[in-house]
């Protein structure tokens, strides 16, 4: 008995799970995600390859991933030195402000088309506000000519 319900919750579930997989989210997702790694790659390689070495021939020739600081172990006098590797941590530091930079612009790029689509919506909006449909027409026109010849539907009107 407990292995049919099993059975059961278990076709539920990849009944759901299926529709779940198959919406268009999940798709977008995906997609989002490898673009974002091809970019995130892409920038990576402009901090490494094309930012940090000006920087680095500007300060007298410096290969910014090869920065250390090797501290001598005192502990363990038998083992390496500790290398601390704040050259990689200053592209690491670039690599995110140029990351932080692109998504800042992307997302105002989102928020002005926001804008304007919002404008154009409630500009339609208004313009079909200020047009009445024929029915309305005819319905005014109706009551100004009942109006016209009765003045006491006036009254009873107000």
């Amino acid at each position: 008995m407990k292995i049919q319900k099993l059975c059961l919750f278990g076709k539920s579930f990849c009944r759901e799970f299926k529709s779940f997989a198959l919406q268009g989210n999940v798709f977008d997702l995906a997609i989002g995600i490898i673009i974002g790694t091809a970019f995130t790659n892409v920038v990576k390689s402009l901090v490494e390859d094309i930012i940090t070495p000006p920087f680095g021939f500007l300060l007298g020739g410096v290969d910014f991933a090869n920065l250390t600081i090797k501290m001598r172990n005192f502990i363990y006098t038998d083992q390496p030195p500790v290398v601390i590797r704040y050259g990689k941590f200053i592209q690491e530091i670039l690599y995110l402000l140029i990351m932080a930079l692109v998504l800042f612009f992307i997302v105002k790029g989102i928020n002005k088309i926001h804008d304007i689509t919002k404008k154009r919506l409630m500009e339609e909006g208004s313009k079909k506000a200020k047009e009445l449909s024929d029915e309305v027409k005819i319905l005014t026109e109706i009551r100004d000519l009942l109006a016209k010849q009765s003045p006491q539907i006036e009254e009873v009107m107000l």
